[in-house]
């Protein structure tokens, strides 16, 4: 008995000294980087585990095992978990979202609300962008598009009846034209020339249209125009009214006046050209505020009228005068390209 007790502490012994054991120890613990340290020579990206009382896990990272999210935490630098359905997962996405860093290192913009768009669309509409930070006014309802050496330059034009009273607004003068009648005088402008020079030979205009019920860019109520003056007077109808057509006629300049004469309304649109009218297309602009009014080609040197075609017979006799000079001085009141200014916050 007393051998066999000697080799099983022999046994016994060896095992000892050979450092093994009968049960698997338990291996110690792998020590978690520390992640509150700046790596690969970056500073750590924190974020939010927002939860849905209203609270949050400020985090390194974390990831969703199941109904687990295991996450690093920023404060103890330690791994831990908590339950899936703890966390906000909309509110953590949007947090995510504005605070995650762009490629050049920069904070994104915050999501603007879809109905603040809206508005801020609707508010461009009124005064669209026609050239790099030249916008189409508030307080003018018809303007021309012109370059002065070089520079854009949008120009009011004021409507004339060939009376000496000019106005700024749109006035409905019905003149009708017997297409049958050899060419006439139907209107008289006083003046050899018009105060209004363009220095481009093919000047775009815009007239402002519809009834802007909302809010002008300056505070104030913008100033609105009814082009479609062969339906003043009727009942409004449920169909939007379309746009009347416009020509821009040439004057013939005489001792003291600008003559202009009858044309045949109904050859507009077709291939047959008429001597000094040079017809136009109109294009009404995104948010139907105002129309872009182009001529179909250059215009010669001289004196014109935009004119507007009411009906198969009837023209509007009050006009839009202007003349195409490029040697002309440079236009009075004219609205000039204005850089837009960086958004500051002012301290409180």
């Amino acid at each position: 008995m007393k051998r066999v007790g000697c080799i099983c502490g022999a046994v016994v012994l060896t095992a000892a000294l050979c450092g093994g054991s009968a049960f698997a120890q338990p291996r110690p613990p792998v020590p978690l980087p520390d992640v509150s340290q700046p790596q690969n020579g970056k500073e750590p990206h924190r974020t939010r585990l927002i939860l849905k009382d209203g609270s949050y896990q400020l985090v390194m990272s974390y990831q969703v095992k199941g109904k687990v999210v295991s996450y690093v935490s920023a404060e103890r630098g330690e791994r831990e978990e908590l339950p899936y359905d703890l966390v906000d997962w909309d509110a953590t996405h949007k947090w995510e979202k504005q605070h995650t860093l762009t490629a050049d290192g920069q904070t994104p913009a915050p999501e603007i609300d879809p109905e603040l768009l809206k508005e801020e669309a609707d508010r461009r509409a009124l005064n669209p962008e026609v050239e790099k930070n030249l916008s189409l006014p508030d307080d003018a309802a018809v303007v021309a598009l012109d370059y002065y050496q070089g520079t854009p330059e949008l120009v009011p034009l004021v409507q004339s009846d060939g009376d000496l009273n000019r106005v700024t607004g749109h006035s409905i003068l019905k003149l009708s034209i017997n297409p049958r009648s050899s060419a006439h005088e139907i209107l008289s402008l006083k003046g050899t020339g018009s105060a209004v020079q363009m220095h481009v030979a093919q000047p775009v205009i815009y007239l402002r249209v519809g009834n802007d019920a909302g809010v002008s860019r300056g505070g104030g109520t913008p100033l609105t125009v009814n082009t479609y003056g062969a339906n003043v007077g009727e009942k409004p109808s449920d169909k939007p009214a379309e746009p009347n057509d416009y020509v821009m006629v040439r004057a013939d300049v005489r001792t003291d006046a600008r003559v202009l004469a009858s044309f045949n309304i109904g050859s507009l649109g077709t291939s047959r050209a008429q001597r000094d009218v040079v017809e136009t297309t109109a294009e009404l602009l995104p948010g139907g505020h105002w129309l872009k009014i182009t001529p179909k080609q250059p215009l010669d040197f001289g004196e014109y009228a935009l004119m507007e075609v009411l009906s198969d017979r009837d023209v509007n006799s009050a006009v839009w005068d202007f003349g195409v000079h490029p040697t002309a001085s440079e236009n009075r009141d004219v609205i000039k390209p204005q850089p837009k200014r960086p958004v500051t916050l002012e301290q409180r």
